[in-house]
């Protein structure tokens, strides 16, 4: 068996493969040799000098094998757990600032790549994607409660996740039961915004947290508009809208209990009077509204992620563009468009261009305000570009 410098096993590289830059990813096809071990086992990873590289969690079983945790010939345990969680949640308090709903954990841009942690109230969301990262639950949830206190913890692991990597996902409170359900808030162009959470329903952990400043940003321009929230999800833009002074939102949203609980959000900030939520598929109101020539001062288009991996790349550029072209033609004069992506393989470049060929096509000139991105708790780290995937463009529709 091959051994590293610390005594373990060893993972090296082909000769041809380089590292010089810090990317933690190694897929099956970087790889000359590997010792037997155990899925989800610490290892060295070294190049074809033999060279330290890094050491982090090997897995034969999907093709990306390997990400790296530690640059250096360290252990990969509690201590290094705990190291990496404070500096996690001391870069949320400068950058974030006291808030109830924060991601405090973000995966390979926290240094802990398979693994996401959110924190709702007195509530954390830990959500495994790597058989490594699950292995050692344990121990990041005793770094989480050292570091932030007795907390509890809802488990949010996603299937398909699981599912690639070999281990059974867990859903559900890890040991002590915390609340059903949580009541956050977020500061709002107009002061704060409240969203209820209930654990273990829905998207993601419960919110789109990453699009925060996103709301925030928007909402600044609703005022004294209408508002059309497509694939709104719990309808959290339209409730910082309305917050913010805009006239009356519909929101359209396909899922049932999203829909429900986009009602009880706008209940929650005292603007159910002036919305409505459609149940309805996002793509077919888009066109009913445009044959009814309906027009609205803000629209936005958040939906789910359409390419989830290359082969979906050309369907998912046709999806993003009829959106997008229903949504202009639905613009006044004056409008504001605020028109996301969270495809990872459709790049910034190919989200304009599809943006570009939609306006071209709906026959109006829209100016560009800003580019968006995903909340400053949602880290993008230069020699990793995967870790920003959230586009978004804030477009205006010239007189």
């Amino acid at each position: 068996m091959l051994r590293g410098m610390s005594g373990g096993a060893v993972l090296r590289l082909k000769r041809m493969v380089r590292r010089a830059r810090r990317h933690p990813w190694i897929f099956k096809g970087d790889v000359a040799d590997v010792a037997d071990v155990e899925a989800g086992t610490a290892v060295s990873v070294v190049d074809s000098s033999g060279q330290l590289v890094g050491r982090g969690f090997y897995n034969p079983r999907p093709a990306l094998c390997c990400r790296i945790v530690a640059w250096r010939d360290e252990a990969i345990d509690g201590a290094l757990w705990r190291r990496r969680i404070e500096a996690a949640v001391e870069y949320r308090r400068r950058v974030v600032g006291p808030t109830a709903a924060v991601r405090l954990v973000w995966s390979e841009a926290d240094g802990l790549p398979g693994v996401i942690v959110d924190r709702y109230g007195d509530v954390l969301v830990v959500q495994c994607l790597t058989l490594g990262m699950a292995r050692a639950r344990a121990e990041l949830v005793r770094a989480l409660r050292a570091t932030l206190g007795e907390l509890a913890v809802f488990n949010a692991d996603e299937p398909v996740h699981a599912g690639l990597e070999g281990f059974a996902p867990l859903r559900g409170w890890l040991d002590t039961a915390g609340p059903a359900r949580a009541i956050v808030e977020e500061p709002g162009a107009a002061g704060p915004v409240r969203f209820g959470v209930t654990f273990g329903i829905g998207h993601k952990t419960g919110l789109y947290l990453d699009q925060r400043d996103n709301r925030r940003h928007v909402a600044t321009l609703a005022a004294g508009r209408d508002v059309l929230d497509a694939f709104a999800y719990t309808a959290s833009f339209a409730c910082h809208a309305l917050a913010a002074g805009a006239r009356r939102a519909l929101c359209i949203e396909s899922s049932a209990e999203a829909s429900a609980a986009a009602r009880e959000n706008l209940v929650l900030n005292g603007a159910s009077e002036r919305a409505e939520v459609l149940a309805e598929n996002a793509f077919d109101e888009l066109r009913r509204l445009e044959r009814e020539r309906r027009r609205f001062g803000l629209v936005v288009l958040d939906p789910p992620p359409f390419a989830r991996s290359r082969a979906a790349v050309e369907g998912a550029r046709r999806g993003y563009k009829e959106i997008n072209l229903r949504s202009m033609r639905l613009l006044e004069p004056g409008g504001i468009l605020a028109t996301f992506s969270c495809s990872h393989h459709v790049t910034p470049e190919d989200f304009e261009e599809i943006c570009r060929d939609a306006a071209a096509d709906a026959g109006i000139t829209l100016r560009t305000r800003t580019t968006l991105t995903q909340s400053t708790d949602h880290p993008v780290l230069l020699d990793v570009p995967e870790t920003r995937y959230l586009k978004g463009l804030l477009l205006e529709r010239t007189q």
